[in-house]
């Protein structure tokens, strides 16, 4: 194989490369970016918040009245895992939420327990159905002392759960609470930076009005089979209501919560969370009586520093796929593909001189030595004719 043979064959390959390079671009732009911005199959995420409220004393159950305290430490706890079923499509959320009184023991402050359940799909967010599967479910309640495996109570979900869709847009979304068993509207409001990262501020309002009026509140959705939570019938005494201290009172329990969400607008991800509930029992729904609990709480620092990594790494690997090794194999294929073509013209010429070295004069000079002159080597000769004998001496013997 000769020299121009060899250029030929490697500028054919330089220049097959380089389409590859810019077909993996386009590929890594389109196609796969399109499945790397998906919420991950490892989700496990324990998310606490930490404030203050007035909260129902347990203990005064067993007292002549029911008792409420005032400025009571508190913290929300979410864990959050994946179960089945998750696939390339959704992923299935688990959260376990509970409320405690941390002025208190163990289960002595247990306030508020919530298993939820929901299956969204791992791009939007948005939660779905199917016949074998209605979105979501809900932890039926269970007593400390019960062996038996957790029942699941099924509830659909719809709108956003826990998280907000990867591209989040500067415009309101529907976001689903487990406790209300409904979606309400979570409203735009401005940029922020949290921890150096930019995020949007969502608000939701749940049975309040934008100024923080109760206006709708929800009739609490009990879990229990007897609604022993949600409709509570007492002395008038033990409410504290004015009357015939012995008189039965039956009350109905509330609920209404503020929520504000600031969100990573590339992958979806809170990296804080406010949260204001009231829970309260009332005989009329805008006429709150007894406070069962009514709080705010905010990630701590720990969760949000967590959660602004999260969304970091989620953004790095977004960004890997879809900018940065589109960007280099376009660079990459540009200069390859170029590089093959100049090595491909030089490897025709190659070939004319050797065929032809006539072709390479002053126009083409692939075999030139770069202006040195070999002596001998390419130097033409001339002939020095013979002398004829009319031309010599006449003493000159031919």
């Amino acid at each position: 194989m000769n020299r121009a043979v060899a250029l030929r064959i490697a500028a054919c390959g330089l220049m097959g490369l380089g389409a590859a390079l810019l077909i993996a671009a386009l590929l890594l732009s389109t196609y796969t970016e399109g499945k790397i911005a998906k919420i991950p199959l490892n989700v496990d995420a324990t998310l606490v918040s930490e404030g203050t409220g007035t909260a129902f004393d347990p203990d005064s159950l067993n007292r002549d009245r029911f008792v409420v305290d005032r400025d009571v430490p508190l913290a929300l706890q979410e864990q959050m895992t994946v179960e089945a079923p998750s696939n390339a499509d959704v992923v299935t959320l688990q959260v376990g939420s509970t409320l405690r009184r941390t002025d208190r023991q163990q289960d002595d402050g247990l306030l508020l327990a919530l298993v939820d359940t929901v299956t969204v799909n791992r791009s939007t967010a948005e939660a779905v159905s199917s016949e074998s599967n209605p979105g979501g479910a809900v932890q039926k309640p269970r007593a400390i002392e019960d062996d038996q495996p957790p029942t699941n109570i099924a509830l659909p979900h719809e709108g956003l759960a826990y998280r907000f869709p990867f591209d989040t847009e500067k415009k309101s979304y529907s976001v689903f609470d487990p406790i209300a068993q409904k979606a309400f509207d979570a409203n735009y409001d401005g940029e922020e930076d949290i921890n150096g990262l930019t995020t949007y501020k969502f608000s939701q309002n749940v049975g309040y009005d934008a100024d923080g009026k109760l206006v709708e509140p929800v009739k609490y959705a009990s879990l229990f089979d007897d609604d022993a939570d949600s409709q509570v019938t007492a002395r008038a005494s033990m409410w504290g209501v004015p009357g015939n201290p012995e008189e039965p009172i039956t009350m109905t329990r509330y609920y209404a919560a503020q929520r504000s969400f600031w969100v990573d607008p590339v992958s979806g991800t809170v990296v804080k969370k406010d949260e204001h509930a009231y829970h309260y029992y009332a005989r009329e729904p805008l006429e709150p009586e007894v406070t069962f609990v009514d709080y705010k709480v905010t990630f701590d620092e720990e969760t949000v520093e967590s959660q602004v990594a999260s969304a970091s790494d989620e953004r790095d690997r977004v960004a890997l796929w879809g900018r940065v090794l589109p960007i280099t194999f376009t660079a990459l294929g540009l200069v390859t593909l170029v590089g093959g073509a100049l090595l491909g013209s030089f490897s025709l010429r190659a070939e004319s001189a050797l065929i032809d070295p006539g072709l390479d004069e002053a126009d083409h000079g692939f075999f030139d030595t770069q202006g040195f002159q070999v002596p001998g080597a390419e130097a033409k000769t001339e002939k020095i004719p013979a002398p004829r004998p009319s031309d010599l001496p006449p003493d000159r013997p031919v």
